[in-house]
């Protein structure tokens, strides 16, 4: 539109007093007055259209602007990514600490069994740093969640207040507040949770360290009972981080007031 008005020029005379058009510059060419006024009834209904066409566009926008949350759709869209990015590094980090538990109980054997005890003690060490970068980036994912999660919430209490009905306003607000409650106690779980991980990583590489004095003084007994506390452990810490997936899926699948049940 801006490109049309600024296609023509009008120059001016004034005389009696009044301001007349003498000549016209229309789209680059030069038109008497009566070639111009020729023209205009066409234009005139041109400029109406073209006028009411971005009248009804400011009208769109305006409306959108108070019917539409700003962010909440783009936020609940990046969480619900943030959640599947969370999952697969918690069953990345599953199959770490298995695979590191098999090359744990491996080395054991080859302990035993003198045999090839350098390479195996090498494997292990690996298969257990692997873990502890596992952990990590979970742990990475995990705090990237909270805060996805603390926009998303924000979000909706900010799309909840600008409502006019204030019984509408007071109850989602309320579902809100039980929602978010319940979810940072998962949060919270969640956290332990990956500590529980780390705690695990650290007492795998203080079994292999064991094993090291076990080997010069061919003696195993004492190691038992450690690689099975490891063993029990690791269930239930997947079970735990399992929890914190459910729930967070609950965040873009359920009703807001399904939300606090």
């Amino acid at each position: 539109m801006k490109s049309f008005f600024s296609s023509i020029a009008v120059d001016t005379l004034l005389k009696k007093d009044e301001m007349r058009v003498q000549n016209v510059k229309f789209v680059g060419k030069r038109k008497t007055q009566d070639e111009f006024v020729s023209l205009k009834p066409k234009h005139k209904t041109m400029i109406k259209k073209i006028s009411l066409i971005a009248l009804v566009s400011l009208l769109f926008v305006s409306c959108w602007k108070d019917k539409s949350p700003e962010d909440l759709i783009r936020l609940k869209e990046k969480f619900k990514s943030q959640v599947s990015s969370f999952e697969k590094k918690k069953e990345n980090a599953n199959k770490n600490v298995n695979k590191g538990l098999k090359s744990l109980n491996a080395l054991k054997s080859a302990l035993e069994d003198t045999k090839n005890e350098d390479k195996e003690f090498a494997k292990v060490y690996g298969d257990w740093e692997k873990v502890n970068k596992r952990v990590e980036k979970l742990n990475k994912e995990y705090e990237d969640l909270k805060e996805k999660a603390a926009n998303l919430f924000t979000a909706m209490e900010t799309q909840t207040n600008s409502l006019s009905d204030e019984t509408s306003k007071k109850t989602l607000n309320a579902a809100i507040d039980r929602a978010r409650t319940k979810y940072n106690g998962t949060l919270a779980n969640t956290s332990k949770a990956i500590e529980k991980l780390r705690l695990l990583h650290g007492d795998a590489v203080e079994v292999v360290k064991a094993l090291e004095v076990a080997a010069a003084l061919n003696s195993f007994d004492n190691i038992n009972d450690q690689m099975k506390s490891i063993e029990g452990r690791i269930e239930g810490i997947m079970q735990e981080l399992n929890v914190a997936v459910v729930e967070s899926k609950k965040l873009y699948e359920k009703k807001i007031t399904e939300l606090g049940e």
